[in-house]
């Protein structure tokens, strides 16, 4: 494991030999909700000795209607992020989506999350790194992992070496993803950790009823192929009752089904490692 993820994970108790999981709700919506997916799934990693992030959109600036939830005020909901890591001894990250929001959400979070269609924006890149945190790039729809390089040289050339590179698929066609899993080992190639992000690579974008769509049926699937080709982490946006979240209901892992996964993904990851 890479150093900076060693450093991050001090406070766990964990397999070295495991993958690490970056889990939550898509956004935060309420404490209540925050407090419940953090603790469950604390509890599970902790079982299972996986090292663990908690994840929240603070803010949802990517929507496909106007009418869509975006969050419930940027302060409000980064406070509830950094009170889940300190209520739990959790790291915990968010997405940001300009330039000019990254030292704020750096005072609340470990890790900063780039968004994969804004993975090539330079400023956004630029400004994640002066803030001296994690920096999780994911790979956008329309690129390749070997072009990941792009965005790790940013940063690194930036003066700071801690980042993460995370796969979501690829766009098939106007209204479907697809996972080419050459890219694993590829971004890998890049000196980073490589995370799969086994929800977003299943949604159905640009649904004619403004609400993107999903098949989280086959997240263990996705799971799966990820540890296979060597994966160091995986990315789970998870939900109590998907069928009323604000944000990707539609392929969030009901939060009942992630402990039968992990202990899945475990019992692969040490027969492949």
């Amino acid at each position: 494991m890479e150093k900076f993820l060693g450093k991050l994970f001090s406070g766990q108790q964990y397999d070295e030999n495991n993958f690490f999981l970056i889990a939550g709700p898509c956004v935060v919506e309420d404490e209540a909700l925050v407090m419940e997916v953090a603790e469950k799934v604390a509890a599970i990693c902790k079982k299972l000795a996986i090292p663990y992030v908690f994840k929240a959109s603070y803010r949802k600036a990517n929507r496909t209607s106007a009418n869509s939830f975006t969050g419930i005020g940027d302060t409000t909901a980064l406070a509830l992020i950094k009170k889940v890591g300190d209520t739990y001894g959790l790291p915990t990250t968010t997405d940001i989506h300009a330039h000019e929001e990254a030292a704020l959400a750096a005072s609340y979070v470990d890790i900063l999350q780039i968004p994969a269609f804004l993975c090539r924006q330079t400023d956004l890149l630029i400004a994640a790194a002066a803030t001296g945190k994690i920096v999780n790039v994911k790979k956008g729809q329309f690129v390749s992992g070997s072009s990941m390089k792009f965005a790790v040289e940013k940063i690194k050339n930036s003066g700071n070496p801690k980042v993460i590179l995370t796969e979501r698929g690829n766009s098939f066609g106007y209204q479907d993803m697809i996972v080419d899993y050459r890219n694993i080992p590829l971004m890998k190639e890049h000196a980073v950790p490589v995370v799969m992000d086994c929800t977003h690579s299943l949604q159905q974008p640009n649904q004619t009823s403004g609400i993107t769509g999903g098949n989280p049926t086959l997240i263990e699937t996705i799971a799966k192929a990820a540890i296979a080709t060597g994966a160091d982490g995986l990315f789970i946006e998870t939900h109590p009752n998907p069928s009323i979240a604000k944000s990707d209901g539609a392929n969030m892992l009901h939060l009942d089904l992630l402990e039968p996964l992990l202990e899945k993904l475990v019992r692969l990851r040490a027969a492949v490692i």
